[in-house]
């Protein structure tokens, strides 16, 4: 027996449910989503270099503007202070008018491939500086772990991959290589240019290829990671819906309420309609306030007992009619009017009532 009881709790406490939607929520507030970084470089990296189609013809034209400037004019200024500043000056914002449409590209590109990954996504608490993350020990697990493996190993097959794809891109131009000697300066500016921008769209295509394929990885490995036990999920659903134990009670104690509440309108009712045992129901009737009576109390069995009882101590009238009893109790709700059907029967009652009181 206590061996089952030890199988139990095992299995009990073994992860192999998936994640709830608060699991995951709880998760993705804390930056703990499926995305690989690998994606983000290789659109980066792809959009970076379709761009050279664009704008590769501005950006020769400006280079060639700036090497030419420093051989023409900057090589015959006097070396001063104002010149070196004016030298330092003008190449500074030629840099950044060159690169800044890449950067702007680049930084674009990996904003747009983070949120096809996870989609906006604002974490403080990914960043918060924990202590733990300073621990050697744990430092050292992480470093020798199976994922540091399995990193180790990505990292070398894509290194070789891409390797792999830029070399056979030089291989295949190795003829025209091998010309380059014979050509201009102009034309092998040019070529060379060609091929950088051939060999980094393969590149960045081999790269998107395979960070496709380490998505699937870490989003598998994320939902492993993210699984639950099934006592997680117990757990977790009283800590969302309530102790089942609890919530019985408060429904408990909310029944008692609204019995009691029941029970002080019985001594207004007019009349008692019972079945006679099984079925209790108070009606009011206020010509001047009300269209139609209304029922103001119900109950069955032992409610009905209590209903009958203290309708007895407060001398309110009770009359036996079974199918109207039955009736008003399944179709009539506690504060709502009669039914037109029951019109006819409830007003001979009342009448009936009205007789005893010596009300007509």
């Amino acid at each position: 027996m206590d061996m089952l009881t030890l199988d139990l709790q095992f299995f009990a406490g073994e992860k192999t449910e998936k994640a709830t939607p608060r699991k995951r929520q709880e998760s993705r507030k804390k930056g703990q989503v499926a995305k690989s970084q690998d994606v983000n470089t290789a659109v980066s990296l792809l959009t970076v270099f379709l761009s050279f189609l664009f704008i590769g013809t501005f950006m020769r034209e400006r280079i060639m503007n700036l090497l030419t400037g420093i051989i023409q004019d900057f090589m015959l200024l006097d070396l001063t202070v104002n010149s070196v500043q004016k030298l330092f000056t003008t190449l500074a914002y030629e840099t950044v008018f060159i690169l800044a449409p890449i950067m702007a590209i680049a930084l674009l590109a990996g904003i747009i491939g983070n949120y096809l990954q996870v989609g906006f996504l604002f974490a403080p608490e990914a960043i918060q500086m924990k202590l733990e993350k300073l621990n050697p020990i744990q430092g050292f697990k992480r470093i020798f772990s199976v994922r540091a493996l399995v990193e180790f190993l990505k990292s070398m097959l894509k290194i070789s991959f891409i390797g792999l794809v830029a070399f056979a891109v030089l291989w295949f131009d190795m003829d025209k290589i091998l010309r380059l000697s014979h050509l201009t300066v102009e034309q092998s500016f040019a070529y060379i240019g060609s091929l950088v921008l051939k060999m980094g769209l393969f590149a960045a295509a081999a790269l998107l290829f395979l960070s496709l394929l380490d998505y699937l990885y870490q989003k598998y490995d994320f939902e492993k990671n993210i699984r639950m036990s099934k006592q997680d999920i117990k757990d977790e659903y009283k800590k969302t819906e309530g102790d089942p134990l609890i919530k019985s009670k408060i429904k408990q104690k909310q029944r008692e309420v609204a019995m009691r509440r029941m029970m002080q309108d019985v001594p207004t009712a007019d009349v008692v309609i019972t079945n006679p045992t099984h079925f209790a129901i108070a009606l009011k009737y206020d010509d001047d306030k009300m269209d139609a009576p209304i029922v103001v109390a119900k109950g069955v069995d032992f409610v009905a007992q209590k209903i009958r009882e203290v309708a007895k101590a407060n001398d309110v009238i009770m009359v036996e009619n079974r199918p109207l009893a039955r009736a008003l109790y399944d179709q009539v709700e506690i504060g709502r009017v009669v039914p037109e059907e029951f019109f006819k029967a409830v007003a001979e009652i009342l009448a009936y009532v009205y007789r005893l009181k010596h009300k007509v």
